[in-house]
């Protein structure tokens, strides 16, 4: 009786190493392509009974893609409230049009 070991999905080996390089070198299209591939392989690994294994690095893949993107957007929500609320302020104080 021999047994084949189980292969590791490509998907979730690139899902995971484009969440790493969402956090460094690229990253919003990193974290895109990290969450894409991270749910592809998950599927992909489901339809193959077995054969497909790489359940954990894909979830590490959405895990890192999907907290990268929540930053990004936290982050310009408070760029956008910070520069508002001071632009409010300014006006107020009437000195909107003399900076």
């Amino acid at each position: 009786m021999s047994t084949y070991p189980r292969q590791t999905s490509g998907l979730a080996i690139t899902s995971l190493v484009c969440g790493i390089l969402g956090w460094t070198l690229l990253p919003f299209i990193g974290s895109l392509v990290a969450i894409l591939t991270g749910h592809m392989a998950r599927g992909e690994i489901r339809r193959s009974g077995g054969q497909l294994d790489g359940e954990g690095l894909a979830v590490a893949g959405l895990v890192l893609g999907w907290i990268s993107i929540g930053l990004m957007v936290l982050a310009v929500l408070l760029l956008v409230f910070f520069f508002g609320g001071l632009a409010v302020l300014l006006g107020l104080a009437g000195a909107s049009g003399q900076l």
